[in-house]
């Protein structure tokens, strides 16, 4: 009961934390990565010898193919992204970044995408978002159907929909703003792996969720066989108990995961792994002290 009962402080922290990020956003902006914009980008691991960032674009800055983006890539490694290059300007490119033979290295990839597929890729990425969003309030309103109230208790099934998008989009704002403060200060780009995690993250965060309103559900049913006159208020922090154990062990159990893959694993996708342990962490607040309260809440004001 402890969410229920003092929901309002977690709703009020809940608005702080979307403000401030919309904030930033309007502020700051995202720094778009090559995936969306169209360019080339080239990350290298040298095997001897490392150069320093700044004989990178100095050697960068002889090729005359416009601005360089050099950034380092762990201990040993540089990630350079520029403009849409042709062939040829690519294996001038990767000629510049041994700097005359002196500095062995292993290309780890290099990509090049035009700005008409950038532009695709941002529509398209849209488009997964706003269906998922779509789909879910349908599937919910229509699994809910039925056991929405008990004895004039509880919110109609298709609130239950909307408190999901709700949380959904509380969850994917948090990893969004930690974007737009990792590009601010860490040179972070947005591409389409940060998509995929915010798309992976709407189908963990929903899953969570839905957990806790079928236990209400189910808690529901057994109030109308057994003709309890339990409030939907109880019947909601009841339910949050049960599934408090599940909820936290379950995202622990991910985070653990995430953070083994954040330490252990190769730096190109280190942005991606932090963006899904913020959005996990996330997931398990608004699934607890944002989702499930605020049916409360939406209830006592259908009351009134």
């Amino acid at each position: 009961m402890f969410a229920v009962k003092n929901r309002k402080i977690f709703f009020a922290i809940s608005g702080v934390m979307l403000l401030v990020s919309y904030t930033l956003m309007l502020i700051w902006g995202f720094n778009v990565g090559t995936d969306f914009k169209g360019g080339t980008i080239v990350e290298v691991k040298y095997t001897e010898n490392v150069p320093e960032k700044s004989v990178i674009e100095e050697a960068l800055k002889g090729l005359n193919l416009g601005d360089a983006s050099v950034r380092r890539a762990g201990e040993t490694g540089f990630i350079v992204r520029m403009k849409d290059l042709s062939a040829d300007d690519q294996e001038l490119l990767k000629s510049a970044m041994s700097v005359n033979n002196a500095y062995p290295y292993e290309l780890e990839r290099l990509n090049s995408v035009g700005p008409t597929i950038g532009k695709e890729l941002t529509e398209k990425a849209w488009v997964a978002i706003v269906v998922i969003i779509i789909i879910t309030i349908l599937f919910i309103a229509y699994a809910f159907r039925g056991v929405s109230f008990s004895k004039g208790k509880g919110v109609s099934s298709w609130v239950y929909g909307f408190v999901s998008i709700v949380a959904l989009i509380h969850d994917i704002t948090i990893p969004a703003v930690a974007a737009v403060i990792f590009g601010k200060f860490l040179g972070m780009e947005v591409d389409a792996l940060f998509v995929t995690a915010l798309l992976s993250l709407l189908g963990y965060s929903i899953n969570d969720t839905i957990i806790i309103f079928d236990r209400i559900r189910e808690n529901l049913k057994e109030n109308q066989e057994r003709n309890l006159g339990e409030s939907f208020e109880n019947t909601v922090g009841k339910s949050l108990s049960q599934t408090y154990g599940r909820s936290i062990n379950t995202s622990l159990t991910v985070f653990l995961v995430l953070v083994s893959l954040l330490v252990l694993g190769s730096a190109s996708v280190k942005f991606f792994i932090l963006t899904l342990i913020i959005g996990t962490i996330a997931g398990v607040y608004s699934s607890i002290f944002l989702a499930a309260p605020l049916l409360v809440e939406i209830n006592n004001r259908r009351r009134k």
